[in-house]
């Protein structure tokens, strides 16, 4: 099983447009963040987790042939806004692109794109089959999948777990039980927004305390702002086993 961070940045990206604060004038590549995205890749499929506004782009970086699904973990634009762009993989392969999603989250996607998602449809848009989902675990294609609940703010979001390693994005509470989908995970991959408090996401040092409740092995945070500080000297503040993601960074683990 290979994960790929296609974008490690927040809602804004980094840099964020006219800002002149260090992070967001560093050469650092690892300071450069499309917006939070994996694709995780095992038994020859291919899934991704959201379709950022940088979409397109991510594909792009990346040689993508195939997209098996894609899983929405909800229904905020800086996670979905790349929808339109699967159509891409709609000419190359001839079928529709599979998506997973809470129902909530397809209501949203249909008020968003609506000629998707229409009776009589333009021609060339997305052509997409769509599956509801909950927090029970389903397959696909042979891989299991168990989704976890967890809370950012008052919005209810869904991360997965694929095997040994598990990612969450945009929270700042899971519960107990949720929890204990977690636990037993080779890797944990967490939100952690910046240092300071935030009413959504998770603060750098609740991502660690979190990753060391539950006895994580290894763990790499994402969706990270430029509040956050440079790479290298956020690096400096972390554990041994924890690290900050970056775009393009690889990491294999066996199923």
């Amino acid at each position: 099983m290979k994960l790929t961070f296609l974008g490690t940045g927040t809602s804004m990206g980094v840099p964020v447009i006219g800002c002149q604060c260090p992070v967001c004038q560093s050469t650092n590549l690892k300071d450069k963040r499309l917006r939070t995205s994996v694709l995780i890749q095992t038994n020859g499929n291919n899934f991704l987790i959201d379709t950022t506004p940088d979409f397109r782009e991510q594909m792009l970086r990346h040689p993508i042939q195939h997209l098996t699904a894609i899983l929405f973990t909800h229904e905020h634009r800086d996670h979905v806004a790349g929808l339109d762009d699967v159509r891409a993989f709609n000419f190359i392969l001839k079928q529709n692109v599979h998506v997973y999603a809470e129902d909530r989250v397809i209501k949203n996607l249909k008020q968003v794109f609506p000629y998707i998602f229409a009776e009589k449809k333009y021609p060339g848009v997305p052509e997409l089959t769509v599956h509801s989902i909950s927090t029970n675990k389903f397959s696909i294609n042979g891989t299991t999948i168990t989704p976890i609940r967890a809370m950012h703010h008052k919005l209810s979001v869904l991360g997965f777990r694929f095997g040994n390693i598990s990612y969450i994005t945009d929270a700042n509470f899971i519960s107990d039980e949720e929890k204990q989908k977690i636990k037993g995970s080779q890797i944990l991959i967490l939100n952690a927004l910046r240092q300071e408090e935030h009413i959504s996401h998770f603060t750098l040092q609740q991502a660690i305390n979190l990753v060391q409740e539950l006895e994580i092995p290894k763990a790499y945070f994402t969706h990270i702002s430029h509040q956050m500080g440079k790479h290298t000297t956020v690096e400096k503040l972390l554990p041994p086993n924890i690290h900050l993601a970056y775009d393009g960074l690889e990491i294999t683990l066996s199923n």
